[in-house]
């Protein structure tokens, strides 16, 4: 009886080679970058990353969500891509460092994507066409608890959708 009751279980377990292998891996691709003939298809948000070349966040002080000439430039150059692309849509997701409650974080990143998405607005963008998030502490670019880590999370990121 015993002897049944483990080959029972051993046949359970057998494992029969599919038909079909999967194919094999091939070299890897993004879905972040459509590509046309010479580069990222236009209106895309591989073209508007590429555009922007680290223009599309904005990075703030400790506990601040105002707007300085540095950011100012950056969202100039967002405008002036979203103007050309007047179909297209953006959210901007607000972040945080790690320091403070999740709560007071998921205010200031709240502030920091309204203060971008106002100044986008004041530059002429429609702001039917512009959305905020706020993310606060809970995804950070930059893991750390110092300065420099701290310095990479406080950010406001432009993200273009459909």
């Amino acid at each position: 009886m015993l002897l049944l009751a483990g080959a029972l279980a051993l046949s359970a377990c057998k494992t029969t080679a599919p038909k079909e292998l999967p194919p094999e891996p091939g070299p890897a691709t993004t879905t972040t970058a459509p590509a046309g003939p010479t580069g990222p298809v236009a209106g895309s948000q591989a073209d508007f990353v590429a555009k922007m070349m680290g223009a599309d966040t904005i990075y703030f002080d400790t506990d601040k969500y105002d707007i300085d000439a540095q950011d100012q430039q950056a969202l100039a150059r967002q405008a002036q891509w979203l103007m050309q692309y007047s179909n297209k849509r953006a959210t901007i997701e607000g972040h945080a460092d790690e320091r403070g409650t999740r709560e007071y974080n998921l205010a200031l990143g709240e502030r920091r994507a309204n203060a971008a998405k106002n100044y986008l607005v004041s530059l002429g963008v429609d702001a039917s066409r512009l959305s905020t998030i706020s993310y606060g502490k809970e995804r950070p670019v930059a893991l750390g608890s110092n300065e420099q880590a701290w310095a990479q999370n406080r950010r406001a990121v432009t993200v273009t959708v459909d």
